[in-house]
């Protein structure tokens, strides 16, 4: 039921992002005169890796001004509904990580391994959350996995695309009550 949720919701986004995601290509493509794509291996399920696809934001590793806006509204992650579309991902799970994020992290453990039993997602409760330390991620990730159904899907897409329409840090701030989040 879940593969059918992904399908059937990332064929509407593209649907509805198909034109920001054309303007989008074409501001990268003749204003920051770089790729449009950036291309990164990623693990899995199953600690499988597969290639991502984002929008490029960086160029030598520092955000250019069209990637900046982009990665503030959470646009630059679009194209990875044909990563879904593949089935690579899913729209809602834990991140998906590099090799290198693994061993960072410490997350090559028996302890983690239920990490690896599922599709990483484009969101999930860390990227909402702004997990943006190890054990808060973890807790998100954690709590996604052992609490998901397509209700709660359903929650974290109407929130992530809430942080697309009006900025992560203002969706969060509402979301906290607080005004000094990220």
């Amino acid at each position: 039921m879940k593969r059918i949720f992904d399908i059937t919701m990332s064929l509407v986004a593209l649907g509805i992002f198909c034109i920001p995601m054309l303007i989008v290509a074409l501001l990268l493509k003749f204003k920051e005169k770089h790729a449009i794509i950036f291309k990164q291996k990623r693990i899995g399920k199953n600690k499988e890796s597969f290639e991502i696809w984002k929008f490029q934001t960086l160029v030598d590793e520092v955000p250019t001004a069209t990637g900046k806006q982009l990665r503030r509204t959470g646009l630059d992650e679009l194209p990875q509904f044909f990563n879904v579309l593949k089935g690579d991902m899913s729209i809602v799970g834990p991140r998906a990580l590099t090799q290198y994020d693994i061993k960072r992290l410490g997350w090559d453990d028996d302890y983690h391994a239920m990490r690896w039993k599922q599709k990483p997602g484009i969101t999930g409760f860390a990227q909402i959350y702004g997990g943006q330390h190890r054990k808060t991620s973890w807790f998100w990730d954690k709590y996604y996995i052992n609490n998901n159904n397509l209700w709660v899907d359903f929650g974290v897409i109407l929130v992530s695309f809430l942080m697309n329409i009006f900025g992560k840090t203002r969706v969060r701030q509402f979301i906290f009550k607080k005004k000094n989040l990220k």
